[in-house]
């Protein structure tokens, strides 16, 4: 057996690499062709059920806006209710023709069974499953005194979308619909404090990855990796402390996305719809972003340095917020406010 292993390191590498040579032409050329049909083929949700998680706020009710003008039904569900309200009359507004509402914690099982059986029994059918709420964590893995305090963070950004899916599944199947999930580029990034939510991130991508081969094409899958986009994590709520209580602080926000663009959220649902109608598989929002997947794979080394002399100012872990490079960078070029909206820098964010 260690012979076999010994034939195939010396034969895989130069046999993979001339096989790619030959094989990704092609390949690109019919999805280019592909692209190019379902842009100008794309799926009409006029009249067709979408249950989006997490549309109080941030880009899920921007989503429920995108579905609402394109004539979708919506059933929206969040933590807020009195925020989902608005939500939902916002969405009736922009043409959604049946708009309901449920008060829900996706961390919870019985209340993601719920919130499919509410959907069922209202509309009876489901065509576009959003799993998008999630909270943030920026805290330095050593610091929490008790590390099942950050448990709430894999319970709601992963659990709470397998919950959701595995209860959709069988009516999803039926409808032949999607399932969009949104994960994000963290879940590439290896910046310091955030390793718990980054790896809830990443733990998505696998998911549905494994989950796009399982059901085949009874249901389309979107994976969804935003960048920095406006939301209550870029205005800097985020589990944080020894204790990892949520909060906001906008310090750690300047140090979590120093000196980057953020970008708007009406955009990036924007083009998360538009994705979804046209069967793509994956989505980056900005596009950009995508080049920072290519530098971690090329030059983890140096992706690994370069945030660690950004975040902890070389090898001092306990560097505080406000001195750490990251944030002396964007305070002394002065961009903040050509690089975040001001949606994002005003500390008022939505209570639970």
């Amino acid at each position: 057996m260690d012979l076999i292993h010994k034939f195939l390191n010396i034969l895989a590498p130069p046999f993979t690499f001339f096989s790619l040579l030959l094989f990704l032409p092609p390949y690109w050329t019919f999805k280019f062709f592909l692209s190019t049909i379902y842009t100008f083929f794309t799926e009409n949700v006029a009249g067709k059920v979408v249950h989006i998680t997490g549309a109080s706020s941030g880009i899920g009710e921007h989503l429920a806006y995108e579905y609402a003008k394109r004539g979708a039904r919506l059933a929206l569900s969040a933590r807020r209710e009195t925020a989902l309200r608005e939500v939902a009359d916002r969405a009736r507004g922009y043409g959604s023709p049946d708009v309901i509402i449920m008060r829900a914690d996706v961390s919870k099982v019985d209340d993601c069974r719920r919130l499919i059986d509410e959907t069922l029994n209202h509309i009876n059918y489901l065509d576009h499953l959003v799993n998008n709420a999630a909270i943030g964590a920026a805290v330095m893995f050593e610091e929490v005194t008790d590390i099942t305090n950050l448990r709430p963070v894999m319970d709601t950004n992963f659990w709470g979308s397998v919950y959701t899916t595995r209860f959709a599944l069988p009516h999803l199947k039926n409808s032949r619909g999607k399932i969009v999930v949104l994960s994000s580029a963290d879940s590439w990034m290896p910046a310091a404090r955030t390793g718990i939510y980054n790896a809830s991130k990443a733990a998505l991508v696998s998911l549905y990855e494994t989950l796009r081969v399982e059901v085949g094409s009874n249901i389309g899958i979107t994976i969804v990796t935003p960048g920095y986009i406006e939301s209550e994590l870029t205005k800097g709520k985020f589990l944080l402390g020894p204790d990892a209580k949520m909060g906001v602080d906008q310090d750690m926000r300047d140090v979590e996305v120093s000196a980057m663009p953020v970008g708007s959220v009406s955009g990036c649902a924007k083009s998360i719809v538009n994705a979804t109608l046209r069967g793509d598989r994956y989505l980056t929002v900005p596009a950009w972003f995508r080049m920072t997947y290519i530098v971690k794979v090329l030059c983890p080394e140096l992706v690994e340095w370069s945030f660690r002399m950004l975040y902890l100012s070389g090898s001092k872990n306990n560097t505080p917020a406000r001195e750490a490079p990251s944030k002396k960078i964007l305070d002394a070029t002065g961009i903040k406010n050509l690089f975040y909206p001001s949606s994002i820098q005003s500390p008022q964010v939505k209570t639970e």
